[in-house]
């Protein structure tokens, strides 16, 4: 009877650990960005963007964390409910990044470059609603500055 009962508790105890190591990996993957997010396509100028949409508090507040490197001319677009001053952060973020803040009209209002795992504050100089994170030196690479244009932005929840 004990054998038996000893044998019942391995099998659950297994079962456990195995669970366990299920739940901590696809935590893993979700930290690190490895759940894919809704995607859309912005203009700038000339240049096609492939944007991964960050929609909700849980996705703007992991933003681009734990990401090795971003695919040529991709790169991650804030919505924010309404209009208002926007700050960004690099922690747990190890690539270097430029943040371009954008008005509902699509125009950049300011960039800013921002090093990897830093908590300084990177902000807008205006209310916006969307933000715009790709590598960094992406905008002044392609000659975009406060003034251009983004088009193809998604219409915000609210708005």
């Amino acid at each position: 009877m004990i054998s038996r009962r000893f044998a019942s508790c391995k099998g659950i105890g297994a079962l456990l650990v195995a669970l366990v190591a299920a739940c901590l990996a696809t935590s893993a993957l979700a930290q690190a960005g490895a759940v894919p997010l809704p995607t859309t396509r912005l203009t700038a100028g000339i240049h096609v963007i492939t944007a991964e949409l960050a929609t909700n508090d849980a996705t703007r507040g992991r933003g681009l964390m734990f990401r090795e490197q971003l695919a040529p001319n991709h790169g991650m677009l804030f919505i924010f409910p309404r209009p208002s001053a926007q700050c960004m952060w690099m922690r747990n973020t190890p690539l270097p990044l430029s943040v371009a803040f954008i008005s509902d009209g699509g125009a950049i209002v300011n960039i800013e470059d921002m090093q990897p795992h830093t908590e300084a504050s990177h902000c807008s100089k205006q209310p916006v609603r969307y933000a715009l994170e790709m590598a960094q030196g992406w905008f002044a690479r392609r000659g975009l500055k406060p003034g251009s244009k983004v088009t193809g932005l998604p219409a915000a929840a609210g708005r």
